[in-house]
This record gives structure tokens, sequence and C-alpha cells, in this order.
């Protein structure tokens, strides 16, 4: 019997998944939540075969590290990210690299799909979405520290220096000095610049 947790932010399509996984006679559900944080807490409790993780609950910049903490919090489990096809080209290179632990599967994938994506896992053997791969194969390497991509994202958004600093436990100066180094790193002359080269590249 394969043990499954699920992750996914909206209720109604995680008792979606619930149920139509709940048909299979080799497949059992043993926990659903609804956030990251308490994955990983019912990856420790019930030590499931396989996790299926909304990657929205993750964010790009830091999906890499987050599934390497779960996967040593749960040794046990691999990890089936279920991801839309606009992720940045280069985390999907980074996720990529961690498979077989980590399997990657697009938001558009049949319920087929999704389980045989699960028994295919639990066998420890790779699950990789053909344009994922692809993509991700073609992928820049960024000259971007991960610290400097979290930065870089909220300035995607819009935010401003303090918010950032505020979100990620960092002074304003750090912050002005992190945006300071990606403009330098990317070979832009603004920060603008620098945020569409960034997202050309695939780095955020």
């Amino acid at each position: 019997m394969i043990r499954i947790i699920l992750a996914q932010k909206g209720r109604l399509i995680r008792r979606a998944l619930a149920q139509m996984l709940a048909q299979e006679d080799d497949v059992h559900v043993v926990a659903e939540v609804s956030a990251y944080d308490e994955a990983v807490t019912a990856a420790v409790r019930e030590r499931p075969h396989v996790a299926v993780l909304d990657h929205a609950l993750l964010g790009p910049p830091v999906a890499h590290d987050l599934c390497t903490d779960l996967l040593k919090a749960a040794p046990g489990c691999r990890i089936l990210l279920i991801v839309d096809r606009s992720l940045p080209t280069l985390a999907g290179a980074e996720l990529a690299r961690m498979t077989p632990r980590v399997g990657l599967l697009a938001t558009d994938a049949s319920p087929g799909q999704l389980i045989e994506g699960v028994r295919r896992l639990s066998r420890g053997q790779p699950v990789l979405d053909v344009d994922i791969a692809v993509a991700a194969l073609s992928a820049n390497t960024t000259p971007l520290t991960r610290r400097e991509r979290e930065v870089l994202l909220l300035a995607t958004e819009g935010r401003p220096t303090k918010e950032i600093a505020a979100k990620l436990c960092l002074t304003d100066g750090t912050v002005r000095n992190y945006l300071s180094r990606i403009v330098a790193k990317t070979g832009a002359r603004t920060l603008i610049e620098a945020v569409r080269r960034a997202q050309e590249s695939g780095w955020v």
C-alpha cells in the first residue's frame, strides 16, 4: 500500500484529489494539509511513501531548499510536485536535478498521469514532465545567489525596500546592497532592466 500525504492550497482541489486517489486499491491518503509546514509535520508523523505537493506552497526561489528540508525530515518519503508550466526554467532545472526523489508533474496532467507518477516515485523511478524537462535542460546558470533571487522576486512584485527587508528579516541597507549587486550581476543599468533580464533568463 502506497501511503500519501496531500498538500494543496485549495480545499476543493485537495478533496477531489483525495477522493480520486482513494479509488485506487494500492493507494492510501494518510493526511491532507494546506501549508508546507503542515506537510513536513505530517511527513514526519505519518511516514508516507509519497508527498504530493502544490508547488505554489513553496515558491520558485526556495522550492529546492524546502524540498531538501522535507526529504531530510522524512528520509523514506519522495515528493511529487504539481507545477505550473510557467515555472521559471532555472527553478525547474534545480528541481529536475533532484530526481528520482522529487518528481515534477504539470498542473494539466491527467488523473491517470498523477496516479502513475505516484506509483513510479514509490518504486524509486523518475517522474518528470517532458516539457518541463526540456526547459530545464536549456536553463541558463544564474549568477545570482539564492538570497539575491529572493530579494529580486519580491522586488518584481513592486514591494518597497522596507517591506522586502521586513519580509526577509534584513536591514534596509542590506536590501539596497543586494539590489545594487543584482543590477551589476545582470549587466543592467536599472533595477527594472535587471528584473526583465532575470525573468527572460528564467532566474526568477
